[in-house]
């Protein structure tokens, strides 16, 4: 089915998220369309191709090359985003850039100058920002459900992939503060409204591999405000997030990979007078949403300029991967890293 004034989206990598929810949320989108799927293996892009009903396939060269394509969404190791990013943005295409958006600082700016030169938009793949809990959640801190913010502790983890996943690849970009850490360091940043004052962060590395495995990080905002976070594999999966005021905390339990046919719950314990007998419980529900295909939306209508995303969404690429590069260095000089440093 053609979708009149729709975006025509090419994928970049035939990667498990992509086929799992990324392609099924463009199928969805009243403002998106499938026009051409590409991988390094073109027998593997045909694959994709037969699965999705979508007659063009070729090459990651294919799609950035493919006139009638309008936007690329990029699903490939985290190593390669920057070239293809680029690739794609001199070519006049919009990035979906699936997370973490590049390795470095440094190669997210030159990210973000190429979409800006050549007049393209780019968006970074942290799709859990458009789920309507987070915006719950948001709603209760600013009527005062619990109070003055005082600290933020998140957690994302899961068990251990086999040997040969890419994430266990070094020269690929892997590690998981990129895979799965970014996820409750952007949940902090988001509640608090605010980026970090500074960042102290610890990763453990696996010495076979080189990568990251599991990361702690303790991140300090204005207002005495905190963040604890803690991320990695090798774990019992964990993918929540509390919000601690003056009068009560507000807790996610699925806040980052919660399925699209899933209830949202979110637990509030909350007292005024400050003890314990006076405190109240409650259980809110969220309805069920597919937060890929709120994402493939606000996207598609961004380029537009039909509808502004609820965030800058090239300014956020950016921070994102500032605080993202102080835990880095935090972790190799072993010290407190002033995000002001960062430049």
């Amino acid at each position: 089915m053609i979708k009149l004034d729709s975006i025509r989206f090419g994928i970049i990598g035939c990667s498990r998220i992509a086929k799992r929810s990324v392609i099924p949320a463009i199928l969805k989108s009243e403002f998106a369309e499938l026009k051409m799927i590409g991988s390094r293996a073109v027998d593997k892009a045909k694959e994709f191709s037969k699965e999705f009903n979508c007659q063009d396939y070729g090459t990651y060269e294919d799609v950035i090359s493919e006139d009638s394509v309008d936007a690329v969404y990029i699903s490939t190791p985290v190593g390669l985003h920057e070239e293809l990013a680029i690739k794609a943005a001199s070519a006049g295409k919009h990035i979906y850039c699936e997370k973490s958006s590049t390795t470095s600082f440094g190669s997210a700016k030159r990210m973000i100058e190429s979409a800006k030169q050549n007049n393209v938009r780019i968006i970074e793949g942290l799709m859990f920002r458009f789920h309507p809990q987070h915006a719950k959640v948001k709603e209760m801190i600013e009527n005062n459900k619990i109070g003055n913010l005082i600290a933020f502790n998140g957690s994302f983890g899961f068990p251990a992939f086999p040997d040969d996943d890419i994430r266990y690849m070094k020269n690929l970009g892997g590690g998981f503060l990129n895979d799965c850490g970014c996820y409750p360091i952007c949940a902090s940043r988001m509640i608090f409204d605010a980026e970090p004052i500074g960042v102290s962060c610890s990763l453990s590395v696996d010495p076979k591999t080189g990568v990251d495995v599991r990361g702690t990080s303790y991140m300090t905002f204005d207002g005495e405000k905190t963040a604890s976070i803690t991320y990695g594999t090798g774990n019992y999966y964990q993918a929540q997030y509390e919000v601690w005021g003056s009068d009560g905390i507000i807790s996610l339990e699925r806040a980052y990979s919660i399925p699209p046919d899933l209830k949202a719950k979110m637990k509030i314990q909350f007292s005024t007078q400050h003890n314990w007998d006076s405190r109240k419980n409650e259980t809110l529900e969220v309805n069920p949403n597919d937060h890929f295909l709120e994402m493939i939306n606000a996207f598609c209508l961004e380029i537009q300029g039909r509808k502004k995303a609820a965030y800058d969404i090239e300014k956020d690429l950016i921070d994102q991967a500032r605080v993202m590069e102080a835990h880095r260095i935090s972790s190799e000089e072993k010290r407190f890293i002033p995000l002001d440093e960062i430049m």
